[in-house]
């Protein structure tokens, strides 16, 4: 049950805050997610906008899955980005 609650917590941080990379930190993945917050902030917010679209893609990515496939992907295979 707590992969599902990772899963929707995640896919959902992307939609509305994937410019921040949220998400990214709620999987683990400190790494992938400083990257997506310093994009978005020493662009003065015109890197945002991108990473917002990439925040976008992956939540739909992260909701669209089925449970086990979204565990395999990144929680066993620590698949980083999308």
């Amino acid at each position: 049950m707590e992969q599902q609650n990772q899963k929707m917590a995640a896919g959902i941080c992307a939609i509305l805050l994937g410019a921040l990379g949220v998400h990214k930190f709620i999987l683990g993945y400190t790494t992938e997610g400083v990257i997506m917050l310093l994009v978005s902030l020493l662009t003065c917010g015109i890197g945002a906008m991108v990473m917002s679209v990439i925040g976008i893609a992956e939540g739909i990515i992260y909701l669209t899955k089925t449970d086990e496939e979204f565990m395999n992907t990144y929680a066993v295979n620590k698949k980083g980005w999308f």
